[in-house]
């Protein structure tokens, strides 16, 4: 019973008296006693300052503080993400890398020409009625072969065409009767070399089979590169109908190919060499591939502790219609990636001694969120169709052959066949050269999406070559080398070697400098704080605590002040209406809450003096007056009314 009255004044104290601080009812107030309160000297200024122009310079220094706090902080965290470059060289004895060899020339003439016969016979019609080329009596043997009485059809439907003007019109190879042009006409030459010359353009027509208005015209302003496309074209039509057993013995063998092997000053033979078919080059090797598990390594740089081999060319059992040119193909990679010849590789020449010096970089990219690159490729939705590690050509070239496969049915030639596919052939598949044609001008135009999906691979191994070539044999010498590689391979290829038909081959480390390029994030999350930490203290004179305090203040105070004005309108609002319902007048306790009730001020102190003093008045009382003295307290007056003994003798005294 003793405090009640407390409580009663304490309760009086929580309605009246003004809320600041987080319990604050409006925003303004809020702000206010924040910018008081608060350790950041320039919001302190802006509220203390005397003087509208003081106070606004205030203001615009603390929003231009804040403004370059943001745009420092925007740059750390760009940089954040950025990665330094590092090159390590290290001195230490080297792997030596994967050498994959290919005959230029991808099977034996002269066993291919009975599967070849119609085709070859075409093409020299063409030669003969486009430039009166002719080699009198052919001698491409004919074949009841079953691979050429449906080309001979074939040929008639995708003829060579000679476009005489722009009016769409052309000359029929096979027939030697006109026709007229539908459809879209691509150019596959540039118009740099263009002759200028409309009845120089030769090419062929490809239609779908589907639906004949559906044509595509492809020219050349070269005879020689319309010949060969065309060639080639109706080759892989041949090729994908022959077994791959069949195609393994029609190719170079490796005692053919291989005629001499050192490598690090020892001997060496086809053991060494594994052969694996490529679709375009045939039987190719690789020498140091690791199959066996063992990879083989350098320990001295030069020319001498490399890989020298001499390669047996034979150019006179060359095709003449698909081949251009005389020599080898070869491709450096590691043991674990597909080469890819027909991309990248090294053209040998004959009769001369091509000496390969390597320099071996290993390099190493960050991943996201640095760069866009992936570890494995197992993030990657494409399959690997090469069963090598993974790179950007291997995930290409199976994203072409997906999209192939899905939208021609049957899978191109030139690349691994997808599982429960089959090579595309005009037997089975008699739109699948309209359909490719159409298919690659997509890719080629970025249209198919492949390489949006591919991305580069995190780590990769690379060899930069450095290539000279030397005559070789000199003339001194060329007379008994010759005479003893006939001696040794003479009697098996049955006829005499020629300098023309032999290649010299040696790969081999310049050094034993293993450089490794790796990618570093430029910061560390301990440095990005130290960089933000700076910087509110430079602009701001703020820390990590007045940061947090921003955040109580400016999201969180401010999310509740707003949600308790809406709190109180929506109880306000209930309340008028019940006492609309039942006709009762508000409370007067009601209208003393209002503005300055604050139902989350728990505090239960007594109310003190200084507390007191600063309770607002009643807006009818008057204001308050210093009352009079009450001169009756100058009155002296006894408190006691008899004086004791003892104080009466001191008196007398």
């Amino acid at each position: 019973a003793a405090t009640a009255p407390g409580k009663k004044i304490t309760a009086r104290l929580k309605r009246t008296l003004p809320v600041r601080g987080p319990q604050a009812p409006t925003l303004s107030e809020l702000m206010r006693w924040y910018c008081l309160n608060t350790n950041t000297h320039g919001c302190r200024r802006i509220v203390v300052s005397r003087g509208r122009l003081r106070r606004l310079l205030w203001i615009l220094l603390t929003l231009s503080a804040v403004g370059l706090i943001l745009w420092q902080c925007a740059e750390l965290l760009m940089n954040y993400y950025s990665a330094s470059v590092s090159v390590t060289v290290q001195f230490q004895k080297l792997p030596f890398p994967a050498v994959t060899i290919c005959n230029i020339n991808p099977y034996k003439y002269s066993a291919m020409k009975e599967y070849l016969s119609e085709l070859d016979k075409e093409t020299k019609k063409a030669l003969e009625t486009f430039y009166g080329f002719s080699e009198g009596k052919s001698k491409v043997r004919r074949s009841v072969d079953e691979w050429n009485s449906t080309g001979s059809n074939f040929f008639q439907q995708i003829p060579l065409l000679k476009v005489e003007d722009f009016s769409r019109t052309a000359t029929d190879l096979h027939s030697g009767q006109k026709r007229k042009i539908e459809g879209s006409v691509f150019h596959k030459d540039s118009s740099i070399v263009n002759s200028g010359d409309s009845n120089d353009i030769i090419g062929f027509q490809l239609c779908d089979a589907n639906n004949s208005s559906e044509c595509a015209l492809y020219t050349f302003s070269s005879g020689v590169n319309a010949i060969q496309e065309w060639y080639k074209l109706h080759y892989m039509n041949i090729m994908a109908q022959i077994p791959l057993e069949t195609k393994e013995k029609l190719s170079y063998s490796a005692d053919d190919l291989l005629l001499t092997c050192f490598f690090d000053g020892l001997s060496c033979d086809k053991r060494h060499f594994t052969r694996f078919h490529h679709p375009l080059h045939g039987n190719c090797y690789t020498f140091n591939s690791g199959e066996n598990g063992t990879i083989l390594s350098t320990s001295t740089g030069g020319s001498e502790y490399g890989l020298q081999v001499v390669l047996y060319i034979d150019e006179a059992d060359y095709n003449p219609f698909l081949v251009t040119s005389t020599g080898a193909k070869i491709i450096v990679h590691d043991q674990n990636e597909y080469p890819f010849i027909e991309d990248i590789g090294t053209e040998i020449e004959t009769a001369a001694a091509t000496s390969i010096g390597m320099h071996f970089t290993r390099s190493r990219k960050l991943s996201k969120p640095y760069s866009d690159c992936t570890e494995t490729g197992a993030d990657i939705p494409v399959e690997n169709l090469y069963n090598k590690s993974y790179s950007l050509q291997i995930c290409l070239h199976s994203c072409f052959q997906k999209a192939m496969v899905d939208s021609c049915g049957c899978a191109q030639y030139a690349q691994p066949l997808p599982s429960g596919a089959e090579y595309c052939n005009y037997k089975k598949n008699p739109n699948w050269m309209y359909c490719y044609y159409r298919l690659h001008e997509k890719f080629v135009k970025e249209q198919l999406g492949c390489q949006q999906i591919c991305k580069d691979a995190c780590s990769f191994k690379e060899w930069a070559l450095t290539t000279s070539i030397a005559q070789w044999p000199s003339t001194v010498s060329e007379d008994w080398m010759l005479r003893v590689l006939s001696w040794d391979k003479g009697q098996k290829l049955n006829k005499k070697l020629n300098k023309t038909d032999l290649a010299n081959l040696m790969v081999f480390y310049k050094d034993l400098n293993e450089r490794f390029i790796s990618e570093n994030p430029a910061n560390t999350l301990v440095i990005l704080l130290s960089n933000f930490g700076g910087q509110l203290g430079l602009w701001m004179s703020c820390s990590v605590v007045c940061v947090i305090e921003i955040v109580e203040v400016f999201f969180i105070d401010s999310l509740s002040i707003v949600m308790r004005r809406q709190w109180q309108k929506a109880k306000k609002w209930w309340n008028d209406r019940k006492r609309a319902g039942t006709g009762k007048p508000p409370h007067a306790g009601d209208l003393e809450r209002q503005g300055h009730d604050n139902p989350m001020c728990i505090d239960e102190d007594l109310p003190t003096f200084n507390t007191a003093l600063r309770l607002p008045l009643p807006q009818d009382s008057p204001l308050p007056r210093t009352p009079p003295p009450n001169y009756s307290t100058l009155r002296l007056e006894t408190a006691f009314t008899e004086q004791l003994p003892d104080t009466l003798e001191l008196g007398r005294h």
